[in-house]
């Protein structure tokens, strides 16, 4: 399937960062907050946490996870309706079999695994289960991958604060040579900000847009099984656009009965929704 870059993810993490530091130039040194000891205690320390928590499998999906944030499929319900009522109307002419010769031009995987399971005539309610079941599955990746982001959003600042323990302890150590209590001080509130800053800007807003992401694949799939199931009792394409439809956000519906609405004035028979 297609993808594009989510520019909106970029571009807020882009704005974050250009106005935190920002305003740290506008009042003061970019380099007065910049400590690699900082760094390896609160990127490194909760990366170790991470290790601890979850299993190398899970551990090594944070990267394939991590680009679902930064891409947007560019496929959405809509984009099946046209195909799903083509589909129907054919095996309506010409009988379920006849789509056999149409599964080879499906890119996606998950439709064209239902849609042969409806040509093979499996029970309908059998083709469900799997399907659902199919989903729940996927679900559970996701939620794995985000948990992932959560607990990382949870233990970065956690890390700040041991870096901030850890710099207060030095400068109280320290207190008879006052060229160490500064350097002390730095360490312990600047690892803080490096714990808030990566937690808030990046890695609890990932998870909750991967959240955003499986939501609207699940909407998405949950459609497939309804236009697959409908083509299996040979629903009249018309009924069968409007259950696929009710899977669709408000302004996707929207946009879709104003295409309907255009090919009505122009005398079209189908109708092509743009996802854009």
């Amino acid at each position: 399937m297609q993808r594009k870059m989510d520019l909106l993810t970029i571009m807020g993490i882009v704005l974050g960062l250009g106005l935190v530091f920002g305003a740290i130039a506008m009042e003061g040194k970019l380099s007065t907050f910049w400590s690699l000891t900082s760094l390896m205690i609160t990127v490194g320390g909760s990366f170790a946490a991470l290790l601890i928590n979850f299993q190398i499998p899970q551990i090594k999906m944070v990267f394939q996870v991590t680009k679902k944030a930064f891409t947007d499929d560019v496929k959405d319900i809509s984009d099946y309706i046209d195909l799903f009522v083509r589909l129907g109307q054919k095996a309506r002419r010409e009988g379920l079999l006849a789509l056999e010769d149409d599964l080879a031009e499906l890119d996606d995987p998950f439709l064209a695994n239902g849609m042969q399971m409806v040509i093979d005539g499996l029970d309908p309610e059998l083709i469900r289960d799997i399907i659902e079941t199919e989903i729940e599955a996927t679900q559970a990746r996701h939620k794995l991958g985000q948990d992932v982001f959560r607990t990382w959003g949870a233990l970065s600042p956690a890390f700040g604060m041991i870096g901030t323990l850890i710099g207060l302890i030095n400068m109280l150590t320290n207190l008879d040579d006052p060229s160490k209590i500064g350097p002390g001080m730095a360490v312990a509130l600047i690892t803080t900000f490096y714990g808030a800053l990566l937690a808030n800007l990046l890695f609890i807003p990932i998870a909750g847009k991967l959240s955003i992401r499986s939501e609207a694949e699940t909407a998405v799939k949950m459609a497939i099984i309804e236009g697959v199931l409908a083509i299996g009792a040979g629903t009249n394409p018309r009924i069968l656009k409007e259950k696929m439809k009710a899977y669709a956000s408000p302004e996707e519906r929207q946009r879709m009965d104003e295409y309907d609405a255009l090919r009505r004035d122009r005398g079209d028979e189908e109708v092509v929704y743009d996802s854009a």
